[in-house]
């Protein structure tokens, strides 16, 4: 008994010091993602954390990336902030700007052979202020064209990668050949990402196409929905969806990876759901306009909550998960911000699903492209243009008006 009670003193005496006993070492890390392979990967970085932190664990939490950042918002109101955890790039300003992260920098610094300089200056560009760093990018990735190259060449037609080399594949091209597939095959010619692009995944499906034909959706507190190039941009999807009906329009699922869809934009990231396709694939970059060139990039990093309760080991964890060695293990699905891994011939060869010529049309996105539109108020925008946004996908819509109205609702918050 007397050793009992001196077990149970010495675990409260722990906890009123405001630290937690050994064996209650535990960081919640919230993710976006369910993918085996991906949480696979995650638990080996954390099981590696062991070598310095043996009794500390790690568990992530998966939530649903349509629903991820309301509820952490949720939890960080509601007095149960996880201790770390992803972070997207429209929600880094709103976030930071709260005050609900963590300074990073001092872990970062202290870290042994860190080198934090070796991070792109562009990529740590939403993430830091002054000397302070909120966040650290894990993903920095270009939207990619993901095709089935055997419904390609079941139409007789060129694939996207093919039409590239030859300085073809550009937004006429790309209508055209959606078209000829929907009518080859029977199915879908295009999905937007995640079949989510009428709704959690607007700017994904209008972003690549707007800065395609050299727009933007906001720049500098104006809004650039209604600007003649973002209409242009938007009316040639209107015409795929309802026209060619090559899209799959609201209300239907076409999903791409079990072969209903011929194309679909994403990210390398997904590659890991292709072992099970069935059929053989490739990626290409996305398709130019009259703008030229334009990448889009969406961006992910990691982060602390300053609400948490073990802010430095969490902060910690962070420093080890971002070293050169975890960032080139995490290249496989999530390129890199570490100049040095995005150099490497380990990035090139680091996803044995898609081949290094192919992963060099990812580096070269990050090099040419911008990060998906961000700003502090990116959660009332959102919500704000989302009922514009819905009446612009109908037969019968007026793109030009259905995007002035989409600019009158959001104008205010910009």
């Amino acid at each position: 008994m007397k050793a009992a009670k001196g077990i149970l003193a010495a675990s409260t005496f722990a906890l009123m010091l405001g630290s937690s006993p050994a064996w209650t070492a535990e960081l919640r890390f919230t993710v976006w993602t369910g993918n085996e392979a991906h949480l696979a990967m995650l638990n080996g970085i954390a099981e590696s954390f062991k070598e310095k932190h043996p009794d500390v664990t790690v568990r992530y939490e998966t939530i649903p990336a349509g629903d991820y950042t309301q509820k952490l918002t949720f939890q960080l109101a509601g007095g149960n902030p996880p201790d770390a955890g992803w972070m997207m790039e429209d929600a880094a300003s709103t976030f930071a700007n709260a005050g609900v992260l963590e300074d990073l920098a001092p872990a970062l610094n202290a870290a042994e052979g860190y080198d934090l300089a070796d991070f792109s200056e562009p990529a740590m560009g939403l993430w830091t202020a002054d000397d302070k760093v909120w966040g650290v990018p894990f993903s920095t990735s270009p939207f990619v064209i993901f095709y089935n190259k055997d419904m390609f060449d079941s139409a007789g037609l060129e694939d996207p990668l093919a039409l590239a080399e030859k300085g073809k594949w550009d937004m006429d091209k790309f209508q055209e050949v959606a078209k000829a597939l929907t009518e080859a095959n029977g199915k879908w010619g295009f999905e937007f990402k995640d079949g989510q692009g009428y709704d959690t995944r607007i700017m994904h499906a209008l972003m690549p196409p707007i800065r395609a034909y050299g727009g933007d959706v906001w720049s500098n507190g104006e809004c650039g929905f209604d600007k003649p190039e973002a209409v242009a941009a938007v009316q040639q999807l209107h015409d795929m969806v309802f026209t060619d009906k090559s899209i799959v329009p609201p209300g239907e699922n076409g999903d791409y990876f079990s072969g209903n869809a011929a194309m679909t934009i994403n990210q390398i990231s997904r590659a890991s759901l292709m072992p099970d396709a069935g059929f053989n694939w490739g990626i290409a970059p996305l398709p130019t306009g009259p703008g030229g060139e334009a990448p889009v990039i969406g961006q992910a990093a990691i982060v602390v909550f300053a609400a948490g309760r073990q802010k430095e080991l969490a902060a910690e964890f962070v420093a080890h998960m971002t070293n050169e060695a975890n960032v080139a293990e995490m290249a496989q699905f999530f390129p890199p911000a570490r100049n040095s891994v995005l150099s490497s011939e380990a990035f090139t060869a680091s996803n044995k699903l898609i081949p290094a010529e192919q992963m060099e049309i990812v580096g070269d996105a990050i090099a040419k492209g911008s990060v998906l539109p961000s700003h502090e108020r990116s959660p009332q925008l959102l919500a704000a243009m989302k009922p514009r946004v819905d009446a612009l996908w109908r037969a019968d819509a007026n793109v030009e008006e259905a995007l002035k109205a989409v600019c009158a609702a959001i104008q205010p918050q910009l």
